[in-house]
């Protein structure tokens, strides 16, 4: 893959970013007080002439090359070289006197272990989650902390605990996203003193005790019954009130309720082939008795 195209996916860093990279980076060269002094300039001058006079030879162990993921930081006699980190590409080094670190500046994931946890509510739950970062900053990344990823991982651990202890667990089992977004922001107000930019936080699983499941699942079924009962309540309601509209329109023309009777004999007639006994009404023979 040509190199233009991967170096801006790699070199995304916000102009914040930048800023804060070159203010550290001015720093790290402020403690470091300037030049190599005397000797340093001695040492370097007779490891020049020692290049020279084991040259070719020499160029193999001067010439260094770090792929477009990653930079060099240089120490020279223990001093970080002018200029910040090296890379991608080719990169030249003193021999004996120059030592360089490498740093991947790809995002690195990684698995924030099970955190048992005391909700405010005193409910104990165990929680677990993924954290996405990358460095930005190589320089400060190597000088201002031992170990960033550790540091990182230590950090994220620590947050989540602390978090999680402030909520309730309702607000932990409904509030997931908004608990991943103040996390990230947490953590990243926390290691961007170290280079390091916290991308993303997911918050994985909430395990809890089986107790609680228990009476989560008793309380959930029993709201669902009320619900139901509620409801067929309504229907009841529902019903009684157009049974009553219904039987107030019988009430004002009397042959509907015989015109009903043959409706409900027509219906049960086409379902079922059998034998029916129907009870007619004595007010529909009525009116023949009368004419003989």
């Amino acid at each position: 893959m040509p190199i233009n195209k991967i170096k801006p996916e790699m070199e995304t860093s916000t102009a914040e970013e930048v800023a804060e990279g070159k203010n550290r980076h001015q720093v790290v060269q402020e403690d470091n007080g300037g030049g190599v002094g005397f000797c340093g300039w001695i040492l370097i001058i007779f490891s020049m002439l020692m290049i020279l006079v084991t040259f070719p030879i020499s160029i193999f162990f001067c010439f260094k090359v770090v792929p477009e993921y990653e930079r060099a930081v240089i120490f020279r006699l223990g001093r970080i070289v002018k200029g910040g980190a090296k890379g991608p590409g080719m990169f030249w080094i003193i021999p004996c006197l120059d030592t360089f670190r490498r740093v991947d500046l790809r995002t690195v994931s990684f698995n924030i272990p099970p955190q048992e946890v005391l909700t405010r509510d005193s409910v104990t739950i165990m929680v677990d989650g993924v954290v996405f970062y990358r460095t930005f900053n190589p320089t400060v990344a190597i000088t201002k902390v031992e170990n960033a990823d550790m540091a990182t991982q230590m950090l994220a651990q620590t947050t989540l605990r602390n978090m999680l202890g402030t909520k309730n667990l309702s607000e932990i089992l409904t509030d997931r996203e908004e608990m991943a977004d103040q996390m990230e922001h947490v953590l990243y107000d926390a290691s961007k003193e170290w280079g390091i930019k916290v991308e993303r936080v997911e918050l994985k699983d909430v395990k809890l005790p089986q107790s609680m499941q228990r009476a989560m699942a008793a309380e959930a079924e029993a709201s669902r019954e009320a619900r139901a009962k509620v409801i067929a309540a309504e229907g009841e309601m529902n019903a009684s009130r157009a049974l009553k509209e219904a039987a107030m329109v019988m009430a004002e023309a009397p042959s509907s309720m015989q015109l009903r009777y043959l409706q409900t004999l027509t219906e049960i007639a086409s379902e079922r082939n059998s034998t029916i006994v129907f009870p007619i009404p004595i007010d529909l023979i009525t009116a023949f008795f009368k004419q003989k």
